[in-house]
């Protein structure tokens, strides 16, 4: 693909003052990367959630940064089109500034993304404005954070106002080109949205943020366990591979496969 076709960090950022609608979705691999790719999404997260959806952990905090560059590095290497943001890790943007370019350093020289995406608002500004310096594009991450699951108490839509304008302005004063809204009030998230010129991605956000993202898995009916109850489905191949798995048991143990059609002379 053109270099001029691919979606870029300013790109990305100045579909919010054009009025176009930003779609975002999560990859871990390289067969899905690429059919969201060829659908044209504007972006594709390498979520932490991995964790949760690939590795079966109960929640974010045990992917580490290894694990991260590792699933970066085959999304980059699938995607021609898309912006593609990966997540900084529980404690990699937590432990200073330095540290954290050194993280973020790693994931952007180990694999083909072009920015990172980091919990955080106000109490992450340091961080937010050393990584920008740095050169490396920075996406927040405010309302619902999972990596704080045990501090916030579960996960649980978050409605302190003031706080989250607070860290959405905080994120684009230190530089991020656009902010994730997790589970907050539409009406809160409508507010942000306007507040601030920057893009803001919902999820569990209402339909006034600049843009949408979901988990791949929810999206597609393929979680095993809770799904939120803002996901729409828009497939249920969880059932699909299940029969189809099904279908290959019975004709194996029936004798019926492979057939003539799936076996030499």
């Amino acid at each position: 693909m053109s270099p001029a076709k691919r979606i870029t960090v300013p790109k990305f950022a100045a579909m919010k003052h054009a009025g176009e609608k930003i779609t975002m979705l999560t990859a871990y691999d390289y067969p899905t990367a690429r059919l969201l790719d060829a659908a044209g999404v504007e972006g594709i997260l390498v979520g932490d959630s991995l964790s949760m959806v690939v590795q079966g952990h109960e929640n974010t905090l045990s992917v580490t940064l290894d694990a991260m560059i590792y699933h970066a590095e085959i999304v980059g290497r699938a995607v021609e089109h898309a912006l593609v943001v990966v997540d900084m890790p529980f404690p990699s943007n937590l432990l200073g500034p330095y540290k954290a370019i050194e993280n973020a350093g790693r994931i952007l020289k180990e694999s083909a993304c072009q920015a990172v995406k980091l919990e955080g608002g106000a109490d992450q500004s340091d961080v937010i404005a050393a990584l920008v310096g740095a050169g490396i594009p920075v996406m927040a991450h405010c309302g619902l954070r999972p990596q704080a699951v045990h501090t916030l108490g579960g996960y649980r839509v978050q409605r302190d106002a003031e706080r989250l304008m607070a860290d959405a302005k905080a994120a684009e004063a230190a530089g991020a080109f656009a902010v994730v809204l997790e589970c907050i009030p539409a009406d809160l998230a409508r507010e942000i949205t306007k507040a601030i010129s920057i893009p803001t991605i919902g999820i569990g956000a209402g339909a006034d943020c600049d843009g949408q993202i979901l988990v791949i898995h929810d999206l597609l009916g393929l979680s095993s366990d809770y799904v939120p109850s803002f996901v729409k489905a828009y497939a249920d191949l969880g059932t699909q591979i299940t029969d189809a798995v099904g279908r290959f048991r019975h004709d194996v143990r029936e004798g019926t496969f492979p057939g003539p059609g799936q076996s030499f002379k």
